[in-house]
């Protein structure tokens, strides 16, 4: 059969292959259209046989064949569409929409919202916040705080390093804490400098109801002419009153002790203690640690370039994690990180 005879033949077989439902669009569409194959692209493979004189006639007659049977798919399928919609008599147009469901509103992660107070709250004082990056190296985050070189938080053991500690290496590290923020500040700003550092720190810890290998910190760091101890003291307790006192009325007076320590940063160091009421514990309460603080080593003023002679200061830091647990009574740190809505839903 000639080409001219196959094309008129598949025209008649397209003019009458019925197309009464989804099943029989698809049979039609792969019948005649299929890329494969389908009759049409059949003809068109054999188009290269036919005489030259006649392939520019042959070519617009399979041309017009095609643009044939797309017609009467598109036009099958648009009458499939109308008897679908036409047919569905539960369906009132004129109706108002449905009222969907109470949509839940999210909230602020716990330790957001911890972190959030802090911060606001030592702005309230007079302090800037101030950021750094993640990744420190061994000057910012050890040897600009006094920290030997065998120092125990330099440990592998205890200590995130990407590159191996001197002499080694640089010493490049997941920061062990945000002191190397204050580092910055100093090595780019002269006193006074009144600045807090938030972030993210890392520390290769066991993880239990009590530690985790991450948390955020929030250091403080002031340093100017005459700063002292009963400075750092003041506010302190300041900012415990101001962070634990009850929210629905006055602030209760939070009883706080300061506890000697040691920290390679600053002398005297000591550890902050507040008075947590619980009349289910012996005593009605129990004394817990928030944080940490000392009037910063002159060696560090020294490493940055201020003169240790006419400037002190103090600096502070605290785990925003224990902050929260203490201020919320959450007794496992590990709640925080495992994203259960019934736990965050509670604040």
């Amino acid at each position: 059969m000639s080409l001219d005879a196959q094309i008129a033949a598949v025209q008649a077989e397209i003019d009458d292959a019925p197309i009464s439902d989804a099943e029989a669009a698809e049979a039609f569409r792969v019948r005649f259209l299929g890329r494969k194959s389908g009759a049409i692209t059949d003809l068109f493979s054999q188009l290269g046989t036919a005489p030259p004189d006649q392939r520019r006639d042959l070519g617009q007659r399979l041309n017009a064949l095609k643009q044939s049977a797309q017609g009467r798919l598109d036009a099958g399928l648009a009458a499939l569409a109308t008897e679908t919609t036409s047919g569905a008599t539960d369906l009132d147009l004129t109706l108002p929409g449905r009222v969907p469901a109470p949509v839940e509103r999210g909230s602020l992660h716990v330790l957001s919202q911890t972190l959030a107070d802090i911060q606001d709250i030592f702005r309230s004082f007079g302090f800037a916040v101030a950021r750094g990056p993640e990744i420190e190296d061994d000057w910012h985050n050890f040897s600009a705080l006094n920290f030997p070189a065998n120092h125990p938080a330099r440990d592998m053991q205890d200590t995130f390093f990407l590159e191996p500690p001197p002499p080694d290496g640089r010493g490049v590290v997941l920061r062990t804490h945000t002191s190397p923020v204050q580092v910055r500040v100093l090595e780019q700003t002269e006193p006074p400098v009144r600045v807090i550092a938030p972030g993210r720190v890392f520390r290769n810890e066991a993880i239990s109801y009590k530690s985790y290998c991450l948390f955020h910190q929030v250091e403080g760091l002031v340093v100017d002419e005459g700063v002292s101890f009963a400075d750092l003291k003041a506010l302190l307790q300041a900012f415990a009153r101001a962070f634990f006192g009850a929210s629905d009325g006055p602030a209760r007076e939070a009883r706080m002790r300061f506890r000697p320590s040691f920290f390679p940063f600053t002398e005297p160091s000591a550890e902050v203690d507040v008075w947590w009421a619980d009349d289910a514990l012996p005593g009605g309460g129990r004394w817990m640690e928030i944080l940490g603080s000392g009037m910063v080593d002159p060696n560090v003023l020294t490493n940055v370039g201020v003169d240790p002679e006419r400037f002190t200061g103090f600096a502070f830091g605290m785990g925003v994690e224990r902050m929260a647990m203490l201020r919320h009574g959450i007794d496992d740190i590990r709640l925080l990180y495992e994203n259960d809505v019934r736990f965050l839903k509670q604040f």
